[in-house]
């Protein structure tokens, strides 16, 4: 089962059965018992993006698995209150999955605290330790396509980035959406703003339609529920964007020529399916376009040509082979 962080305290999940005072939880050894997991999922799940790709991968690894696995989720947690929310979770459960980058210190910190409970953290670039596994989404390299798309889709010559948190993973990703924009059509004129936060919504329509004013007409994002602004602000100036996260084409939004694909549900399940099969390890896994379409991709909805799905495929070549690098963190 699942539930909200309302329903895992009403349901009496947090009476958790401690070794001694250490806050160590046991491990279930009887092997018919489900195996325990505890997802924290810092945004709104109904974001259309980051968040909500997570929580699909969450369900869909649940119905997959069935009564092997019981599964409890908090969702909407800031920043200041993440490291409460993973030991509410640590307290109950064998695996806890931090289901962004913005958990890491906190997962990292609180690890140290459970050490026989397994920890996997999805998104950000980092070295595992001994009971934490780190899957790093590669979201600078679908970046880099996205750009590309977006200028050899412009009509303007100019398109813009928009991303939440000014951190490396994010900044790497505006980084390299400029660099694919200039790699096809080296005169594009790329605008990249950070809003200092993911779900700000007034910030990115402020943001968006300030690279509107100098001529962007394609946008890009890495951002949650901020993503609300940037689509007033293209709907109300008529301009373009391409989306993040989760292919939504057969949405039929007039306003998305263009979706990406970052696999963050993809990496969830990952997480998942590594505890049932018992092959779960401490690692560092790069994801990105050489773990497949369902990791990393980019689905044009509508005005792609030959040419424009040729180039596509060429870049994704020119990136897995190396032949193009881009910022990794």
């Amino acid at each position: 089962m699942s539930a909200t962080r309302r329903a895992f305290l009403q349901t009496g999940l947090l009476s958790a059965a401690f070794i001694g005072s250490s806050g160590r939880l046991a491990f279930a050894d009887d092997a018919a018992k489900p195996l325990r997991i505890g997802i924290l999922i810092p945004g709104s799940r109904a974001d259309h993006g980051w968040m909500e790709s997570a929580y699909n991968g969450m369900k869909a690894a649940e119905q997959r698995h069935g009564n092997k696995v019981v599964i409890t989720s908090i969702e909407n947690v800031k920043f200041a209150d993440m490291e409460q929310a993973l030991v509410t979770l640590a307290t109950k459960n064998d695996m806890v999955i931090g289901a962004a980058g913005q958990t890491q210190a906190s997962v990292l910190k609180v690890a140290k605290r459970f050490p026989k409970v397994k920890f996997s953290i999805v998104g950000p670039t980092g070295q595992p330790t001994e009971n934490v596994a780190q899957y790093d989404v590669l979201q600078a390299q679908i970046g880099f396509i996205a750009g590309a798309v977006a200028a050899m889709m412009s009509k303007n010559g100019a398109v813009s980035y928009v991303g939440g948190l000014e951190i490396p993973a994010i900044v790497n990703t505006g980084t390299e959406f400029a660099n694919g924009a200039k790699h096809v059509k080296p005169d594009t004129k790329c605008f990249v703003t950070y809003t200092g936060d993911f779900d700000d919504v007034a910030k990115a329509k402020e943001a968006t339609l300030a690279a509107i004013a100098q001529g962007a007409d394609v946008h890009y994002n890495i951002l949650n529920l901020g993503v609300r602004g940037m689509e007033q602000a293209a709907r109300e100036k008529g301009t373009k964007m391409i989306g993040s996260y989760t292919n939504y084409c057969t949405d039929n939004n007039p306003l998305y020529i263009a979706y990406t694909v970052s696999g963050i549900g993809f990496m969830v399940e990952y997480a998942i399916d590594q505890a049932v099969a018992g092959t779960w390890h401490p690692e560092y896994k790069q994801f990105g376009l050489a773990m497949g379409p369902r990791s990393a991709d980019i689905e044009i909805c509508t005005g792609a040509t030959p040419e424009i799905q040729a180039k596509i495929k060429e870049l994704k070549d020119d990136l897995l082979s190396n032949k193009i690098k881009v910022k990794v963190g």
